[in-house]
């Protein structure tokens, strides 16, 4: 099956994204549609009609998804054209090869585990500023607006060196290219172009005047590179790093504050008594609550291959890595519906979770980003351990749409 557009695949009945409603919009919920665990134990690789009209297979299973991502077999580059986000061409995002690990390695340093671990005080600092901010204003606050995304824009601008006057205007930038359903195809690529050329100006400055920040770096260290590439990389840093981080707090404190754990009423009042399993915590609601582009990365076949179940693909087909129900496989995570914060340490056959990529394509920023969120949450837990939603758990409203899940404003307050 091609991904090409065909009449006669108008009788296939799985339709992706899944959870499409009659109008075409993405609307997913807080827990993973059963229909993934359904394909995952009948089917593992499924082919799907997608929203734009052509045909791909869905892979469910957690080693034929580690085969996509890391086989060069499946090439990234070429599946674009059959990409829902639009504007992916020449990021980290949408390369292949030399090209890609020419990109990646301009900034790898500046995200390894070491790196990170440098700038703990800066995050703690930034998580702590932030909270008062939103303390002072009073209860009820939005978790979103008031801490979470001011917090994680913040630094991943701190760390680029994007001068403050500058930063609220990529909020707007951002909500726009990754809404990629509800926003017309002009209003996306107008703030894209937005985005670009005022990035291709502040690059050229770095370029001219470098400083110690990494817009700096990618300036100089990449000024051999095509333009294109260049100022796509701080677009693909600061719209995944910034918003698939806040949105991970918000989910993440969601489900803390709505589930019961270990016989407290939520697992969030749980973690206030048991803080020294913050860490595992987060590690577990990464795996069952991820909030990036799970099934927005297709691969196209360029030779025939047979995955690890034994499915057969084709060369010039497209496939969908779905690294959320991979993330549940029962081959390799025991009870995986189950919320385990000692999962890590305890199952000792579990495999590391799908929800950051794998291969070459892993998220960049993963080390960040989970710092990030533990601090978060982390700091929450100590200054608010009171903290509860302001409406109620199905009033909550959820993003449509847009590549990134989560909550659109998460009510709350605290006693």
């Amino acid at each position: 099956m091609t991904a090409t557009k065909d009449p006669a695949i108008a009788a296939c009945p799985i339709r992706h994204p899944l959870d499409l409603d009659p109008n075409g919009v993405n609307r997913p919920g807080l827990h993973l549609n059963k229909l993934y665990h359904e394909l995952r134990e009948t089917y593992g690789v499924v082919p799907v009609v997608r929203a734009n009209g052509t045909t791909a297979k869905l892979v469910t299973r957690y080693e034929d998804v580690k085969t996509v991502l890391r086989d060069p077999v499946f090439s990234r580059e070429r599946a674009l054209p059959f990409d829902d986000v639009a504007g992916l061409e020449g990021t980290i995002l949408g390369l292949d090869g030399k090209a890609h690990a020419d990109v990646r390695g301009l900034v790898k340093d500046r995200f390894t585990p070491r790196a990170i671990e440098t700038r703990r005080p800066e995050i703690e600092r930034c998580a702590a500023n932030q909270l008062q901010v939103m303390i002072s204003r009073g209860a009820p606050a939005d978790l979103l607006s008031d801490f979470a995304l001011p917090f994680a824009l913040e630094l991943i601008c701190d760390l680029l060196g994007l001068p403050q006057a500058d930063r609220t205007d990529f909020h707007h930038w951002s909500e726009a290219f990754l809404s990629h359903t509800s926003l017309s195809q002009e209003d996306a690529e107008a703030s894209l172009f937005a985005m670009y050329g005022y990035l291709a100006g502040l690059l050229q400055q770095r370029r001219d005047a470098p400083t110690d920040d990494l817009l700096s770096k990618i300036a100089v260290d990449g000024a051999h590179l095509p333009e294109h590439q260049l100022v796509m990389l701080p677009i693909a840093l600061i719209v995944g790093g910034w918003e698939t981080s806040a949105s991970s707090i918000g989910t993440f404190i969601q489900v803390l504050l709505t589930h019961p754990y270990g016989g407290y009423d939520s697992a969030y009042h749980y973690l206030v008594a048991h803080p020294d399993e913050l860490v595992g915590a987060i590690t577990e609601l990464e795996r069952m609550f991820s909030t990036s582009a799970a099934d927005a990365m297709p691969r196209y076949v360029t030779a025939d291959i047979t995955l690890p179940s034994g499915a057969h693909l084709a060369e010039g087909e497209v496939v969908i890595p779905s690294t959320d129900a991979a993330d549940y496989d029962p081959r390799v995570f025991v009870n995986p519906h189950e919320m385990n914060f000692a999962r890590a340490t305890t199952d000792t056959t579990a495999e590391r979770h799908l929800s950051f990529g794998y291969g070459i394509h892993h998220c960049i920023g993963r080390h960040l980003g989970h710092a990030e969120v533990v601090t978060a949450i982390g700091l929450l837990l100590r200054e608010l351990p009171t903290l509860h939603l302001a409406v109620a758990a199905k009033d909550i409203p959820r993003k449509v749409g847009h590549a990134v899940g989560g909550p659109t404003h998460l009510p709350v307050a605290w006693s």
